[in-house]
């Protein structure tokens, strides 16, 4: 009895003891942590592991979870949680959306697919033109990014018949995006009447805008394109002695550096065909696109001739030889026209895309290069898309999760984002053409489009009320 009680006594001090000990243990870390200079992000676990449970937190839940403490704040916008991210392999594809309201307010929206949660980004901010150093008005570059593309054309049709055009009045327009490294980039545009080369960048991870290196050249209305993690600008318009005259020029950003660089300049070839000097003086090439396809920058081109507008192929960027070359011509006479001035491109799992508009108000076609017969050919027959004459963007196109997507407005001001199956339109363009006759081929491609089948998911709207679109960019992060 008596070794009994002294060994359950004994147990009993040790159990105590070691209960303090413990206790005081965390009390000791709690106090440590409190005084140290950069307290630990949860007081129990070294930053190593903390780092990697913040990094496997949904991008979507960073904003408020900045909040939380300093200390939180710093680790969510630095350098080292997104390596971590790629590292484990949980970067997240967000789509961004750029509006327009009706008082030519910019505004930018961050969209998480998979949640289906949208997430507005800052105010893009002030800029100052060089007209406004020498005492005119400041201007704001959210204020107002072109009233539309057709505005645009308008208005180099009038100066190019020498007359006045609204660009005089319009503070700020005609702005490219782009994105490289992980960033947004907006580029270029009108300030008041003279094309500018200001570059700002939108960095995700710290959440803010900020001016960044200046193209070598101001252009306004010029095409982007990623190749190789840089970031390359053809084309566009600038203002001249009688009027708005087209570029050649192109440049190249490299984020590391932080540098541009000049390219050569596009030769526009088919324009050097023209037998007759005079008329080939009077057409204006434009570069109306660019895509990153299979290694090269491709650049859809038209020619504006008053008052018409033709397409005239294109050409072709190699970084190997730093040379330019001319498209074939399957590809480039047979690239569908989003309007004009404008044609669409969207790469995704290496294939080529473009929606072609219909003639009808409420759909369009989906596309898809075919490389080897060098034929662009029908993927999806029937696209639900509104087509508004007065709207900057009435659709745009974005490859992210492994398809394609369209990016639209309804007749209920919803902008809507609508994921295309297009396994299933291969599947059904497969069965379709298989054992069938040319004429029955025809016969099934009508009662397909007439009896749609469900190619088409939405898979997140929102009501940006009467606001246009005008950009899409897609970042992996």
């Amino acid at each position: 009895m008596g070794n009994r009680s002294s060994v359950s006594v004994s147990k009993s001090i040790s159990v105590g003891e070691s209960c303090s000990t413990s206790n005081g243990d965390s009390n000791k870390r709690t106090r440590m942590c409190c005084l140290d200079d950069k307290p630990r992000l949860f007081v129990s676990l070294p930053d190593e592991i903390s780092m990697q449970i913040l990094a496997r937190l949904p991008r979507i839940y960073y904003l408020n979870a900045k909040m939380v403490s300093r200390s939180w704040e710093v680790a969510i916008m630095s350098d080292e949680l997104f390596q971590t991210r790629r590292e484990l392999g949980v970067t997240e594809e967000w789509l961004y959306v750029m509006t327009k309201a009706e008082t030519d307010k910019v505004s930018w929206h961050a969209l998480d697919p998979r949640l289906s949660r949208w997430q507005r980004l800052p105010p893009m901010p002030h800029i100052v033109s060089k007209e406004s150093k020498r005492g005119l008005l400041g201007l704001k570059l959210s204020s107002a990014v072109g009233s539309s593309i057709k505005l645009a054309v308008a208005g180099i049709i009038r100066r190019w018949l020498g007359q006045r055009d609204s660009l005089d009045q319009m503070p700020f327009c005609g702005c490219a995006v782009g994105c490289v490294n992980g960033c947004l980039y907006v580029l270029g545009g009108f300030s008041q009447d003279s094309a500018i080369n200001c570059v700002w960048k939108y960095d995700p991870c710290l959440n803010l805008w900020q001016e960044v290196s200046s193209m070598t050249s101001a252009r306004a209305f010029c095409k982007t394109g990623l190749l190789n993690n840089k970031l390359y600008v053809a084309g566009g318009v600038i203002r001249g002695r009688n009027g708005l005259t087209p570029l050649q020029t192109a440049e190249v950003f490299d984020p590391v550096t932080g540098l541009w660089t000049e390219l050569p300049s596009m030769p526009f070839l088919k324009t050097q065909m023209w037998p007759n000097v005079l008329l080939a003086d009077m057409s204006k090439p434009f570069a109306t696109g660019m895509v990153s396809y299979r290694g090269r920058l491709c650049v859809p081109q038209s020619l504006y001739s008053w008052p018409f507008f033709f397409d005239m192929g294109g050409e072709v960027y190699d970084p190997e030889t730093n040379s330019w070359s001319e498209m074939t011509p399957g590809m480039g006479d047979g690239w569908p026209t989003k309007q004009v001035g404008t044609k669409l491109g969207c790469v995704v799992n290496g294939d080529l895309y473009a929606l072609d508009p219909s003639r009808y108000l409420d759909n369009g076609k989906i596309k898809m290069y075919d490389y080897q017969e060098d034929v662009w050919r029908d993927v999806i027959k029937k696209v639900p898309v509104l087509h508004f004459t007065d709207s900057e963007s009435p659709y745009l196109l974005a490859g992210f999760l492994g398809t394609l997507h369209v990016i639209t407005k309804g007749a209920n001001d919803h902008i809507v984002i609508l994921k295309a199956d297009l396994q299933k339109s291969k599947c059904l363009n497969v069965s379709t053409s298989s054992g069938a006759s040319s004429d029955s081929r025809n016969e099934t491609s009508v009662s397909w489009t007439e009896d749609e089948p469900e190619f088409w998911q939405v898979i997140a709207s929102k009501d940006f009320g009467t606001a246009e679109l005008v950009n899409c960019q897609v970042l992996d992060i």
